[in-house]
Order: C-alpha cells, then sequence, then structure tokens
C-alpha cells in the first residue's frame, strides 16, 4: 500500500486522521532509521495530520538495558527526531515511559489478546531463537503494549515497516475484539502506512541482511552520528559486484548488494529506483559510489551535526519531551478513562 493511498482511506466517521509511530531507544540510529522512518514522519508532520511520535523506551527494556545507557540512547533518539526535522511545536514527540496510558491500557489488552496470537508473533520467534523459556515475559506480551501505543490515541494510521506489519495485524485484531466483547465502536482499525524503495534498507555488507545497530561491523551500517568523513568512506568501502548497473530494475534481480545502493540513492534523492537506472545505467561502481556518497554526505552530515550540538543540552533535550508527554496525556488519558468505563471499572 502506497503512503498516499492509506491515507485516502477515510478516518471512521467523527474521527480525525491522527498518525502515531514509535521508535525503540535501544542504541544507535541509523541510516535504515532515517529513510525508514524519520524521513517519512518528517514529511507527515506538514500534511495537515496529527502526528504523535514516542520513543518506546519501555519497549526497550524487554531485554536488560544499562540504565545510563538507556537515557543516553532516549536523549540521542529525540536529537535525531528533531534534527532529522521533526518539529516538537508540529509533532509531539516524548518517551513512553512518561504517559502510563500505555501500560494501563497494555494490561488491559494482554487480558483481550489471546495466547495464541502471541504464540505466532514471528518476531518473538527471531529474538528469542532458541532460548524461549529464558527470555522475558515482557518480550512475548509486548506486542500488547504496542497496540496500547497505538490505541491510546486511537490513532487512524501508523508508518510501518515490513517487520511490523504482523504487529500491526494484532493491534487490529485487539481492537476489533474489544469492540466485539463490549459492543462498542470505540478503537478505530489502524490502517498501515507503507511505502518507498527504502522502507527496508539493507547491510552495506550484505545486500540481504537488514541493517542493523545491532551487527558486530560498524562498516556495515551509516549511524545518524557519523561525520562527512565516515560516510562517504562506508559507501565507498560497501561491498558490490564488478558489472556495471544495469538498463532495468529487473537487472538487479540477483544482485542485493548492487539494488540496496540503489534504493538508497532513491530514497536520498526522493526518486524511483528506476529514475536511479535511467541516471547511471552502464556505470560501475567506481562511479556510483561517488556520486551515491555526496549525496548521502550532503542530505546526512547536517543531521549528524544538529545531533551534536543538541546533545551538548541534554536538559533542553528532556523539557522537550516532558513537554511532548504532558501533550500525549492529555489526548490519551481520557481514552484510558473511557475504556475503564466501558469495561466495568469503578473509580473516584
Amino acid at each position: 500500500m502506497s503512503d498516499t493511498a492509506a491515507l485516502a482511506t477515510p478516518a471512521p466517521p467523527n474521527r480525525a486522521a491522527r498518525i502515531f509511530s514509535g521508535i525503540q531507544p535501544s542504541g544507535g540510529l541509523t541510516l535504515g532509521n532515517y529513510l525508514g522512518a524519520l524521513k517519512r514522519f518528517v514529511q507527515k508532520q506538514d500534511e495537515g495530520i496529527q502526528t504523535i511520535y514516542c520513543l518506546v523506551d519501555m519497549h526497550a527494556i524487554t531485554v536488560w538495558q544499562d540504565p545510563q545507557k538507556l537515557r543516553h540512547a532516549t536523549r540521542e533518539a529525540a536529537a535525531g527526531f528533531i534534527a532529522s526535522g521533526i518539529d516538537p511545536t508540529k509533532s509531539i514527540l516524548f518517551n513512553q515511559s512518561q504517559v502510563s496510558a500505555h501500560v494501563e491500557l497494555g494490561w488491559i489488552f494482554n487480558c483481550v489478546a489471546r495466547m495464541g496470537w502471541m504464540s505466532r508473533m514471528t518476531q518473538f520467534k527471531d529474538k528469542a531463537g532458541k532460548n524461549s523459556e529464558n527470555v522475558s515475559l515482557g518480550l512475548f506480551a509486548y506486542p500488547a503494549l504496542m497496540a496500547a501505543d497505538i490505541l491510546a490515541y486511537r490513532a487512524t494510521h501508523v508508518p510501518v515497516g515490513e517487520d511490523q506489519k504482523q504487529h500491526l495485524e494484532l493491534c487490529r485484531d485487539i481492537a476489533a475484539k474489544f469492540n466485539n466483547d463490549f459492543g462498542v465502536d470505540f478503537f478505530p482499525i489502524v490502517e498501515p502506512i507503507i511505502e518507498g524503495a527504502a522502507t527496508r534498507v539493507m547491510s552495506l555488507r550484505d545486500g540481504t541482511s537488514k541493517m542493523s545497530k545491532s551487527d558486530p561491523s560498524d562498516q556495515s551500517r551509516i549511524n545518524l552520528t557519523d561525520d562527512a568523513d565516515m560516510i562517504s568512506k562506508k559507501i565507498r568501502k560497501a561491498k558490490t559486484d564488478t558489472e556495471p548497473l544495469p538498463e532495468t530494475l529487473s537487472g538487479l534481480k540477483n544482485r542485493p548488494e548492487a539494488r540496496n545502493l540503489v534504493n538508497i540513492y532513491a530514497a536520498l534523492a526522493d526518486m524511483t529506483p528506476q529514475c536511479v537506472i535511467d541516471l547511471y545505467s552502464g556505470s560501475l561502481f567506481g562511479q556510483f559510489k561517488p556520486a551515491l556518497a555526496d549525496l548521502a554526505v550532503a542530505k546526512l552530515a547536517p543531521i549528524s551535526k544538529e545531533m551534536q550540538r543538541l546533545m551538548k543540552d541534554p536538559a533542553e533535550i528532556d523539557r522537550i519531551l516532558e513537554k511532548g508527554a504532558q501533550e500525549a496525556n492529555a489526548i490519551a488519558r481520557p481514552v484510558v478513562d473511557q475504556v475503564y468505563d466501558i469495561i466495568g471499572m469503578i473509580r473516584g
């Protein structure tokens, strides 16, 4: 589904369109986060739709986190949002743990969701591996908290990558079951926003693996904190093959590293991959990589520089997050209060 198509889906009657998305502050934003999320978030905030962006620190602790590193990672992620163009006066930007509505609604959704639904979540299987008996209960149940993150704001649209589509489907199932269980039309059935060439950015060392901050090789990714020289070096050293770029995209079918670099160029330049091929057909990577490096430096180096500036004043970042949390709570608190009324809770 394209971005435009997703937003063409009308919000339910009497519900304004509202976008929600979150990023886990588990350390180190990458080019994948920028192209797959932050760049798109910035575009959304200027489309006249309310945008709410959350640093989901409660999700981060489903695996153990060093407290000092978690605080640093949360502030750094906030700096990345702002440096990428998220304007706290236009979008709501906050960290999840400052708004208790998330965990309150998360518990209620734990009671709505079924064990079988959670057991089918492929991302849990991937993360738990053979140690599923030893991982935290939070890791197993966190898709219910993710649903609460979204539905606490009765969001109508959520930008998602391919690896999160299953969780959004679960969110839709939880909303539908809640509405059905209590005979209400309270929660919207959320629509995904999926688009673009570089929704899934791959490793610079292996075009079949997703670019990840957890990869042991720093050469596999571009970090948003990398300076201009580092960005250029990583692009120039990226794994490729010896063949020239083809005349059509189909010529990249069995060339994952080449396709990845073409996708990155396309996303950075706001053009289609075929347009990149039209520009560079017949070029060897000795020509294409310097052009991509120059483009990446032009787009990403200013973000890195601004992040460094912002991180010098953590108190200001904390102030921005606190203000965003107050704005988020003003939306989410009445929603959770209504949920308590619907399910029969007595409150003073």
